[in-house]
């Protein structure tokens, strides 16, 4: 399995996930469904439960984008909190939020069970807190927000509970949950394989048609047919700017470290900080017998090729977390992943504006991919099927966030100065500078070139420009990508495109 966007290595990549074939002709399906992530495969299960002929289209194998890079919390506590989301979408809008949350959760455990997915599924209580220097009204406030959101289980605790750092005020989510997301995703494509679904990798797809029937094409050539089409990558491949204008591309980082058996109680744990950080536990089996426990710290997050200090941010996660959990022992994992952050602090699932109503998205996973992607599965089936959800408008990504304008002017405002890159010099003066393994933008003229020194040391040339929207994209050192600025596209080394909105790889160059 390729690691998707980036060549860091998580926890969950060792996971047997069942391989699925190229895609090399033309074929015809009910619905087609692009990316094969967790928002995908719901929604394929979904219709293929409901009698639909489903088709599932990858440019690599299931899972094998931001799936695997997940930390897998599964939460109905939202990521902005509760006060903004009230504050958002209104009490009725955080009641729903909660509920489809909640459901997703309960979703995901019924499916496990029915198909007998060991994907080491537990309910965990989940922990809010601040810290100590924080005032004590901002988890007062959250708390009250959660209980007229439905939440009317959430406690408010003096600090967290055992032998734990002190933190002062805390919120108790009861009935959280974790998974192994790769494991969990293995017994879903079993599952569509079995159902007579075609799950196919090798499937670039490089454009989509809407009509009384949708087409699609490849870059492989393949023409793809389907009355529905429903659109699941990270960041939309079918929508040139229309979404982009109310979502933004941020990269999160992770670290795993090993610690005693047992010496954290299994739990979510969230801090108010910004950028705040993100904790559980996975306990794994050794090939040498015995289990171990992965202590899974994340944060540090910042906005997608607008900075190149992965392994300052790694290192500040460390400091963090040894801090609060001494018995930590070696840190094994560092990887990163790519969310997408709406303005509202909701996802956008439903039909795709400016398409025919049978062209649907799932994007704008805000931190909370897993319950996202599963409520984009549970929603889309009903819309497909012509079943009123109280969920539709909640997530319809024609809402317009008018009381989200402040945080809309501002991420559009840094897309627009991003564009100033073309006026800048490059990364280096010469090529020589450009050190085996590493990337750097060269200034020729009016171009940019994206220049990446293998590690023989020969040089590969494009062009820096992103084919999305002209961005220019930028060196992401420790992932070894091209990353662009503005809507969050990425591209490997050679310039091989490797995440939306962009559909099409970096021009090639030819080095003299």
């Amino acid at each position: 399995m390729k690691n998707g966007a980036g060549q860091s290595v998580s926890l969950w990549m060792s996971a047997d996930v069942p391989a699925s074939p190229p895609l090399t002709t033309g074929v015809h399906a009910d619905v087609c469904i692009v990316g094969a992530g967790i928002g995908g495969l719901t929604t394929a299960y979904g219709l293929m439960q409901e009698g639909q002929s489903v088709v599932v289209l990858d440019d690599g194998q299931p899972g094998s984008g931001m799936t695997q890079r997940t930390t897998a919390h599964l939460s109905n506590e939202i990521d902005d909190g509760y006060v903004a989301i009230e504050r958002l979408h209104g009490e009725s809008g955080a009641r729903l939020a909660a509920q489809s949350h909640t459901s997703a959760i309960d979703w995901i455990e019924a499916t496990a069970a029915r198909h007998s997915i060991e994907c080491d599924f537990a309910r965990v209580d989940g922990y809010l807190f601040s810290p100590p220097d924080e005032p004590d009204d901002v988890i007062g406030k959250e708390w009250q927000a959660a209980r007229r959101a439905g939440l009317t289980g959430v406690e408010r605790l003096d600090r967290l509970p055992g032998n734990m750092f002190h933190t002062g005020p805390c919120l108790r989510f009861p009935r959280q949950a974790q998974f192994h997301p790769m494991k969990y995703l293995s017994g879903l494509v079993r599952a569509i394989q079995r159902g007579g679904g075609r799950v196919f990798s090798g499937a670039h797809v490089t454009s989509v048609e809407s009509g009384k029937q949708a087409r699609l094409e490849t870059s492989q050539g393949c023409l793809i047919t389907a009355d529905a089409v429903v659109v699941a990558t990270n960041s939309p491949i079918n929508n040139m700017v229309t979404i982009h204008t109310k979502q933004a591309a941020y990269i999160t980082y992770v670290i795993g470290a090993t610690v005693p058996v047992g010496s954290i109680e299994p739990a979510l744990y969230w801090d108010t900080l910004d950028p705040y950080h993100y904790v559980r536990v996975q306990r794994r089996s050794l090939k040498q017998g015995g289990e171990q426990d992965v202590l899974i710290v994340g944060g540090e997050d910042h906005k997608a090729g607008q900075a190149d200090d992965g392994e300052a941010r790694y290192a500040r996660l460390e400091a963090w977390a040894r801090e609060r959990f001494p018995m930590m022992e070696t840190v094994e994992y560092r990887w990163s992943g790519q969310v997408m952050e709406s303005v509202d602090g909701l996802a956008f699932i439903g039909r795709n504006p400016g398409d025919a109503d049978n062209i649907y998205i799932a994007t704008g996973d805000s931190g909370m991919g897993m319950t996202h992607g599963t409520i984009a599965g549970m929603l889309i089936t009903d819309l497909i099927r012509r079943r009123e959800s109280s969920w539709a408008s909640l997530y319809d990504p024609s809402r317009q966030p008018v009381l989200a304008a402040g945080t809309f002017v501002r991420e559009s405002l840094n897309v627009v100065a991003q564009y100033a890159d073309w006026t800048t010099g490059g990364d280096v003066k010469a090529e020589s500078d450009i050190s085996h393994g590493s990337g750097a933008i060269l200034r020729s003229g009016l171009k940019k070139i994206a220049a990446y020194r293998d590690e023989q040391g020969e040089l590969h040339k494009c062009s820096a420009v992103c084919p999305h929207l002209n961005c220019i994209v930028a060196w992401n050192h420790t992932e070894k990508t091209w990353d662009c600025p503005c809507h969050g596209s990425r591209f490997d080394s050679f310039g091989k495109v490797l995440n939306g909105p962009a559909t099409d790889d970096l021009s090639p160059i030819q080095v003299e």
